[in-house]
């Protein structure tokens, strides 16, 4: 189970190694994707709060890398934290996600990625509820709901 003590170490000494590696070049990444999930995916953007719909959505299912559509999260983890973003609690295995310290915008805070391509998903943070505490608030344009 995830605990932020733990994603603070991993995002400061290293994650673990992924099921799997997907590489592709930007070029290859631009012709798979929407330009929205480009922009957030493979350029570490942020989509504008609440304009998407997965915000609401709480049906049963899986959520995936909008990329190389490794499972990430279990909508039994999903819950409406209010900020305009999809928010879990924690990811469906301790592999799929990678932290990395982000200090831009004159904040610190820990980057999510998915290990399996290198995505940018958005961010995870110690203010979430029971079980884990956490928040992963991700971008909708990164994830795609991959099982129902």
């Amino acid at each position: 189970m995830s605990d932020w003590s733990r994603i603070v170490a991993q995002a400061q000494s290293g994650n673990p190694a992924p099921p799997r590696r997907v590489e592709k070049t930007p070029e290859e990444w631009r012709a798979q994707l929407s330009p929205l999930a480009f922009a957030v995916a493979r350029e570490h953007g942020t989509e504008r709060p609440f304009s998407d719909p997965m915000c609401a959505i709480f049906q049963p299912g899986l959520y995936g890398c909008a990329c190389c559509g490794t499972r990430l999260f279990d909508a039994t983890s999903k819950f409406d934290s209010g900020t305009g973003w999809p928010s879990f609690t924690a990811p469906v295995e301790d592999n799929v996600i990678a932290y990395v310290l982000d200090t831009s915008h004159g904040m610190q805070r820990v980057e999510t990625l998915c290990n399996v391509c290198d995505a940018h998903l958005g961010h995870v943070f110690p203010d979430g509820p029971p079980p884990t505490g956490l928040r992963f608030c991700m971008n909708a344009a990164a994830l795609e709901k991959v099982e129902s």
